[in-house]
């Protein structure tokens, strides 16, 4: 066997290997000394060997080099195949950044406008805010996925994927405005693929992609995104904060009912406005054909009384009026929406969601009736070997959930026992 060469060399000050790269960060990492930096000495005692193993050794590192360079070269473009995304848990604001103390969690529903939400998501991508699940940025929020979305949303606490849910509303991927989010939270390991992003709007006329913002690495971005996502699509959710209403600008925390005498006819002022993007918010839209104003009128009423009856409530309770109840739901977003043109109380058409102690064992009432025939006329009533009829039985909920799982929902969201939101979407 040959015994090899060997010699001294000394690689140029721009050599991209990846041994050379470290010594650079190790030599700026020293202190300089007398006679010149310490680093550089022992540099200059390098060895290498000129051989054919040699020859390998260096393609191996260039190559290295350039799947660096091109993984970097990535980071800024829509080619993302899976998010590098682990993340904090629940926690309140950092009250002055990174070095700041924890504050005191604002647990406060707080209103916000699509505006807002998408100028506040924008300033961490112009800033483009580094990527770290263990530092907050100036505003407090943490620098991670779902601190994007609190941050966006003007949560007072920096929520996680596992909580974010709570403050929204499921919405079907159609309905998606700028300002929703879409929300992957994987229950069998959250560190794995766990994402949200904020939707910016639909990039073509076919709605298969979108402009996304989001917080991955290296820093806050945004970039048109196959819809959902480039991994994990089918799971992701959409979702639309309770709190968001029509308008501009203008954040800011919950407002107390202004008082019965502010509504109804010949009233004018700046409560109906505001009545009305609320109503608007939460499926009125239909009610107005020039959307809200001051003036009090019959789309007021008509959208007011929508949203009461959709709550199940009768007689005095739903008479277009608002009180402090209806305000309460509408300010806080927590109320069950106005259901679709056809498909509410109002229109002549199916009852607003009765409740869940309806859908229970030993439970024989008609909405379980008309719930099974409306899943049979989805097609998911592959279930039933007789009926459906009044009596609610396993059939009926396994039907309910292989509907809520066609949903994209899974673990609690899809146990087979229609809530506020299936019952919408299964009406719809």
């Amino acid at each position: 066997m040959t015994v090899p060469v060997f010699e001294e060399y000394e690689p140029p000050a721009d050599c991209g290997c990846p041994g050379c790269a470290r010594r650079r960060r190790t030599a700026a990492a020293l202190p300089v000394r007398h006679g010149g930096h310490p680093a550089a000495h022992g540099a200059r005692r390098a060895l290498v060997m000129v051989t054919a193993a040699g020859v390998v050794l260096s393609c191996g590192a260039g190559q290295a080099a350039a799947t660096a360079a091109a993984r970097g070269a990535r980071a800024d473009t829509a080619v993302d195949p899976q998010p590098g995304s682990p993340q904090g848990t629940v926690g309140p604001l950092s009250g002055s950044g990174a070095s700041g103390p924890p504050s005191t969690p604002d647990t406060t529903q707080r209103t916000t406008t699509r505006t807002d939400i998408i100028s506040r998501a924008q300033k961490w991508v112009t800033a483009k805010v580094p990527y770290n699940m263990a530092a907050y940025w100036s505003d407090g929020y943490r620098q991670d996925c779902s601190g994007f979305v609190s941050m966006a949303w003007n949560l007072g606490t920096n929520e996680w994927t596992g909580s974010l849910a709570a403050f929204g509303t499921k919405i079907a991927r159609a309905d998606l405005e700028p300002g929703d989010i879409l929300l992957f939270h994987n229950l069998a390991d959250p560190s794995v693929g766990s994402h949200v992003t904020v939707f910016g709007g639909w990039t073509d006329h076919t709605h298969t992609h979108y402009l996304a913002y989001e917080q991955t690495s290296p820093h806050a971005r945004k970039a048109t995104t196959p819809m959902a996502y480039w991994s994990n699509s089918s799971k992701y959710v959409a979702y639309r904060y309770k709190g968001i209403v029509s308008g501009t600008s203008g954040s800011g925390s919950v407002t107390a009912f202004p008082g019965a005498a502010k509504f109804g006819p010949g009233k004018n002022n700046a409560h109906v406005t505001r009545l009305g993007q609320l109503l608007i918010a939460q499926g009125g839209k239909r009610f107005y054909t020039a959307g809200a104003g001051p003036r009090w009128s019959d789309a007021d009423k008509r959208a007011t009384q929508a949203f009461q009856l959709a709550q199940g409530w009768k007689g005095k309770e739903a008479d277009g009026l608002p009180g402090p109840g209806t305000w309460s739901l509408l300010i806080k977003g927590t109320g069950h929406r106005i259901p679709a043109a056809g498909t509410g109380s109002t229109q002549g058409g199916t009852a607003a969601y009765p409740g869940k102690s309806f859908f229970a064992s030993g439970q024989s009432n008609d909405h379980v009736r008309k719930l099974g025939a409306q899943l049979v006329k989805k097609g998911y009533g592959a279930h039933y070997l007789t009926g459906p009829g009044p009596r609610w039985t396993e059939a009926d909920r396994r039907n309910v959930e292989a509907f809520q799982r066609a949903q994209g929902w899974s673990g609690s969201a899809a146990d087979g026992y229609p809530g506020p939101e299936t019952w919408r979407r299964l009406f719809a």
